[in-house]
């Protein structure tokens, strides 16, 4: 069984099922999940549509379908009673969930961590309750969880096999009508609907001003999964409008010049394609003021995490306006040496994620834990 509540769990979620479903043909994975995790063979109990939120306060509207999600979860694995459950990140979510199944006596392997070193670090004295193994994607995590007296293994992060473009740089533009030669600038303003309400108007606002300082700036819009149009109408403000690419980021960020990118997995991502970026995020008021007291570092973006040092500029809540962004992107176009030693940094995160074969890793682990578990339940008890 299989739980993970946003797009980037979904893209770890599908090249996880496939590696278990090589590794053993029979297996069967069933569980939360959206579109990749159902094309690579998992079977849904429930889409994550409709769960994703970030922000303490932002998370309260959509409490009553989670709650119905949860309840059918849980239901499921009391009857089918799975031989492992993995939760992919979504910790709000599934610690409950994991907290429940445990209790069912079904093993727990978490993949894609919480952020403990980053906030609420009391929940690694959950997770020892109930977690059997934690699956780490960053090395400095290893030495938290076993601190913790947490059985963890650091497989690599799974974006290294994932974030790979389906056409190169030349290949791309010509395809969509973008100029060879002309500076080209990506647009992620996330991948939830509260983030692109929050996000996208004010990167129009920096695409007009950086426009106005290099004239022959073009720019194109990642769009993720399962968002509505309406969230992308702000790109009407902005003449002539970007180009808007669905499902494609890793053809845009490989043929962009710079990135102006919403904090979260786009970060390792736009790292691994090796593109200076500026972090921006924004949060309501209210979920800003409750979370910032619980955070433990100084940097939120995961680039700047994974070096310890700002090796990307970040713009946060009153800290982002398009007048920042601007000035922040424009530099990385117009100063070679800038943006040479950004891309310099970038490679040295790369580097730290480990090899490839990350989701093969973690589908043996899994296997292993399973395995386990079914001859548990074959021995007698003496």
């Amino acid at each position: 069984m299989l739980s993970c509540g946003e797009p980037s769990g979904d893209l770890y979620a599908g090249a996880l099922t496939t590696e278990l479903r090589d590794l053993e043909p029979e297996v069967q994975v069933f569980g939360l999940g959206g579109e990749r995790f159902e094309a690579a063979g998992g079977r849904l109990v429930a889409s994550y549509k409709g769960l994703t939120v970030t922000g303490l306060a932002e998370v309260l509207s959509v409490l009553p379908h989670s709650w119905r999600v949860y309840r059918s979860l849980v239901a499921t694995a009391r009857s089918e009673r799975p031989d492992v459950l993995v939760l992919i990140d979504y910790p709000d979510f599934n610690f409950r969930l994991g907290q429940a199944v445990a209790g069912l006596g079904v093993p727990v392997v978490y993949y894609i961590c919480p952020q403990v070193w980053a906030w609420r670090a009391s929940r690694l004295a959950t997770m020892r309750r109930f977690v059997s193994r934690a699956l780490v994607i960053f090395p400095f995590e290893t030495s938290i969880y076993e601190e913790a007296d947490i059985p963890v293994s650091f497989v690599g992060h799974p974006l290294l096999e994932l974030a790979r473009p389906a056409r190169d740089r030349e290949a791309f533009r010509e395809a969509t009508g973008l100029d060879q030669t002309a500076p080209l600038v990506a647009l992620l303003p996330g991948s939830r609907p509260n983030e692109l309400r929050a996000i996208l108007p004010d990167l129009i606002g920096a695409a007009r001003l950086i426009r106005d300082q290099v004239p022959r700036a073009q720019f194109v819009v990642a769009r993720a999964p399962a968002l509505s149009d309406e969230l992308f109408r702000p790109l009407a403000e902005l003449t002539p409008q970007p180009l808007l690419v669905a499902s494609s980021s890793d053809d845009v960020l490989n043929a962009a010049d710079v990135v102006l990118t919403a904090s979260g997995t786009a970060t390792v991502q736009t790292a691994i394609h090796g593109r200076p970026m500026v972090v921006v995020y924004r949060l309501s008021r209210l979920s800003y003021w409750i979370g910032r007291r619980f955070v433990r570092v100084d940097a939120f973006g995961m680039v700047n995490l994974v070096t310890g040092r700002k090796v990307v500029p970040e713009l946060l809540q009153q800290e982002f306006t398009p007048e920042a962004v601007a000035a922040e992107a424009v530099r990385f176009l117009s100063d070679d040496a800038h943006a040479a030693a950004t891309r310099a940094d970038l490679r040295s995160v790369r580097d730290a994620l480990g090899g490839p074969g990350a989701s093969a890793r973690v589908a043996q682990r899994i296997l292993e834990v399973a395995r386990r578990s079914d001859l548990d339940a074959r021995i007698p008890d003496r």
